[in-house]
């Protein structure tokens, strides 16, 4: 025995999933695939009045009601994924006493069926629904994090009555802290009380991870066994999901050593790592209703969300201005290369960026420092061990003398640091310094676990002590966040292109650029020459000697803008494909508006490759066109549109009205009728077949598999008065001038037009910044649509003159969704080109 080695890892070896025993709250039930009972906790004969033995083999028929095991056979198939647990409310077993109703909660372990019940207790019945949308409610109060975790631990205690709730967070090392309470009045606090990472063994973690609540309802219950303990081939029931698993006797140990007599914890999981817990315990026995802890289950998750959420809106905060100030620092220093000599400049512009103390630069062998730093002799040893631990990535540590001997001698000015390699080798850096911060922490007992022979064999046992132990850190520093690392990242992607100036591979670079450059150019300039060419034909085919001349624009105009919206969806991801839905979507909110249930779509979610994507969206606008004019949307009428798949991955789609007017085949086929019939065919090689059936039109297209994308999701209707292109703007009631900033005297004419007719009575047209901003000096114009491009200079300087003078103001552009605007313009109005009756007055409405 004295051999044995005590550490640690004892703790964490200890399979406290195969306990083969459950608390005696509720009884188990353990089913084979054809629903025979195989195995049964001791105390089922207190619930069904059958030993364990007697059951064992008997149909699950023999002990639920009909009704009973209907529901759970149909809740079983609702099992997604390996560690999915079902619930079921107040089902009935044959051989209990008649009235008393069980909850019970279902999972697969293997292939076997473990069904685990416990009493109904109406009496702790609460309206679940209203509960949960009340306690989410008061989370939304609270403005800053503690305050957030003191309402997420008040909830959970009123929710449940535990003496202590707690929220817990486990630091980067696996200890934790105490950072949110709510307790008895009289029992004291540990909020801001740290615990060592042992407290929580590695097995344990992990099923925090596999099952959200954990219930210990008295830690003196004797457990009840599960009979047989072992199968035919000699294993144990795996437990891991259960919600009546017994205890493990270390962890017994610890809660008694507590004074605890009963405990709950609640996994709070963000992206898939457990960031903490709701810990709770209570001094005596306590067992909340299965409904409660459903409940407390399920504010866990949200309690997740939530917090998820409020760390990205900061971080995205907190990126956008590191972003914009690594900006400004690299059009320094790209203009003197020079400057990366000058680490006080170069450090205190970064500060802005990162927080730091002090700055180290390690460039070609040669060291600068800035600030509080290292001695200029440690910065050689400091980068080979960047060079060793994290060749090519940007590495954090809040402890530098754990990885760098003798770094205890200068961690009062240098005890962390976060390095930014700036070479494609591992080879220069620039290291960003932060300063020795000394703090006490405050530790629920000595953290240091005694590793000494318990009664339970050769492991740890559990400490005894939880009196307060304060600890003086020393050596470290604040830590660098995961959004400064990843700041820093594209701060490394920045400088890496400006040393390469200094290095012999600029040449190289700047060729690589160049052809890139030339690609895109000859890209460019066939797809341009492409657009040109299609409207060019659109023009020419569109044209009609029967058709008046506004008629003729309206329907020109139309047939443009759907080829732009098309163009927006498919450039949203740099030309790649667009889903099917989203056209459709798109092209029917210009003529449903807000009467979006007259179009029904069903399908799955499939992306359509941008020259598909095309050809469709002129199809699909001409035939809602079609519709909205002489079918089943000019009535009272609908479409539906279907599509599916074939086993070659062809996509067939299904247009079909009705409730329109009744339909007659066309005397005469014009240009739209063509577009129907012969684009898929000719553009795509599909087919097209239309059928022009009393009740309503029919049409049917097939896209070859080459041209379909299957999608990861799919999209719902979204607003109509959102879309692009709606035609449900109205007629815009503009009064007074018009400014109108636009560099193509083109789409300057044609702006003005329809600005003209939207009620404007003059429309002030320049085309440059300075012209815009002298006829402001002279004119007060009631609205001005600038357009964000102007060649070699953007209108941003006139939309500051405007918003200073408080006139209203829109934006233009070409770029789609891919405009950014700056931050004091953002959330501005932007329409995009082509400018249409329909896109300036849903803006401009109201001015």
């Amino acid at each position: 025995m004295s051999e044995t080695q005590v550490d640690l890892t004892n703790c964490d070896r200890e399979p406290i999933h195969l306990l083969s025993a459950i608390q005696p709250i509720g009884f188990l039930l353990c089913m084979t695939a054809d629903w025979l009972v195989a195995r049964a906790s001791d105390n089922v004969i207190e619930h069904l009045g059958r030993a364990a033995d007697d059951l064992i083999g008997l149909p699950a028929a023999d002990i639920f009601a009909d009704e009973a095991l209907h529901d759970l056979r149909n809740r079983l198939t609702g099992i997604q994924g390996p560690d999915a647990v079902e619930r079921v409310l107040g089902i009935a077993c044959i051989a209990s006493r008649p009235g008393d109703l069980y909850d019970c909660a279902l999972h697969f372990s293997g292939e076997m069926i473990v069904i685990e019940l416990e009493h109904n207790r109406r009496e702790d019945y609460v309206d679940a629904a209203s509960t949960i949308r009340s306690m989410m409610t008061r989370l939304d109060q609270p403005t800053d994090l503690p305050g957030y975790f003191k309402a997420g631990a008040r909830q959970l205690r009123a929710l449940t009555g535990f003496d202590r709730v707690m929220v817990y967070r486990f630091d980067r090392d696996g200890s934790g802290e105490v950072v949110g309470e709510a307790a008895r009045h009289d029992i004291g606090s540990f909020l801001g009380l740290h615990y060592p990472a042992s407290d929580i063994p590695q097995q344990a973690r992990a099923l925090y991870l596999r099952t959200s609540l954990r219930i210990i309802a008295d830690i003196a219950a004797e457990p009840v066994p599960i009979l047989p303990a072992r199968d035919a081939m000699g294993a144990p029931l795996d437990l891991s999901l259960s919600v009546l698993r017994s205890v493990s006797p270390i962890h017994i140990e610890y809660l008694k050593n507590m004074g605890v007599g009963a405990s709950m914890s609640v996994s709070i999981i963000i992206e898939g790592k457990l960031w903490g817990l709701f810990a709770c315990h209570h001094y005596s026995a306590l067992c909340p209703s299965f409904q409660k802890r459903t409940i407390a289950e399920l504010f866990g998750q949200m309690f997740a969300l939530k917090l998820e959420s409020r760390d990205r809106q900061e971080a995205a905060a907190y990126e956008n201005n590191a972003r914009r100030a690594t900006d400004r620092l690299m059009a320094s220093v790209a203009n003197d290369v020079a400057l990366l000599d000058n680490p006080e400049w170069v450090g205190e512009t970064l500060r802005a960026i990162i927080p730091c103390d002090g700055i180290g630069i390690w460039i070609g062998a040669k060291a600068a420092c800035g600030g509080s730093a290292p001695p200029p002799d440690a910065i050689p040893a400091i980068a080979r061990r960047f060079n060793a631990l994290a060749a090519g990535r940007v590495f954090s540590t809040d402890h530098l003398a754990a990885i760098v001997p003798g770094a205890d001698a200068y961690a009062a000015q240098a005890a962390g640091v976060l390095s930014i390699p700036i070479s494609r080798s591992p080879r220069d850096y620039v290291m960003l310094f932060r300063e020795e911060r000394v703090r006490q922490a405050r530790w629920a007992g000595d953290p240091h676990k005694p590793a000494s022979y318990g009664p339970n064999g050769a492991r740890l046992t559990p400490r005894e002590s939880f009196a307060e132990w304060r600890q003086e850190v020393r050596n470290r520093s604040e830590p660098f966040s995961a959004a400064e690392q990843r700041v820093a990242e594209t701060l490394r992607v920045s400088l890496i292109e400006v040393v390469l100036r200094l290095s012999d591979a600029a040449q190289s670079e700047r060729q690589t650029a160049a052809e890139r450059q030339e690609l895109l150019i000859a890209e460019l300039n066939h797809r341009v020459r492409n657009i040109l060419a299609l409207i060019r034909g659109l023009v020419r085919q569109s044209r009609d000697s029967k058709t008046r001349a506004v008629d003729y624009i309206a329907l020109l105009e139309g047939r443009i803008e759907a080829l732009a919206r098309a163009h927006d969806q498919i450039t949203q991801d740099n030309w790649a494909p667009a889903l099917l839905r989203a056209l459709i979507e798109t092209e029917a909110a210009a003529y449903l508006g807000g009467r979006r249930q007259r179009l029904e779509i069903e399908g799955e979610a499939v992306l359509l490759e941008p020259s598909a994507f095309s050809t469709m969206a002129l199809v699909i606008h001409e035939l809602m066109t079609n519709s909205a004019k002489y079918g089943g949307l000019s009535d009272s009428g609908g479409v539906r549109v279907t599509w599916s798949r074939d086993a070659l991955g062809d996509l067939t789609i299904d247009w079909r009205e009705f409730g329109g007017p009744i339909v007659k085949p066309p005397l005469r086929h014009g240009f739209g009728t063509t577009i129907i019939q012969r684009s898929v065919p000719y553009d795509l090689k599909g087919k097209a077949e239309v059928w022009y059936k009393p009740a309503g039109f029919e049409a049917q297209f097939v896209i070859p598999a080459r041209y379909v994308r299957q999608a990861a999701m799919t999209g719902q209707i979204g607003d109509a008065a959102s879309q692009p292109g709606s035609a449900q703007g109205g007629e815009a009631k503009l009064s007074g001038k018009v400014l109108l900033v636009e560099d193509s005297l083109i789409i300057a004419m044609d702006a003005e037009d329809i600005l003209m007719e939207l009620g404007a009575t003059e429309v002030l047209t320049v085309s440059t910044v300075a012209q815009a901003l002298a006829l402001l000096e002279r004119e007060r114009p009631s609205v001005a649509v600038l357009d964000v491009n102007l060649g070699e200079e953007n209108s941003f300087p006139v939309a500051d003159a405007l918003k200073a003078a408080g006139i209203r103001y829109v934006f233009a552009t070409g770029y789609g969704d891919q405009l950014r605007l700056p931050e004091a313009h953002a959330g501005t109005p932007t329409v995009k080109k082509p400018y249409t009756a329909a896109s300036l007055g849903r803006l401009l409405e109201g001015g």
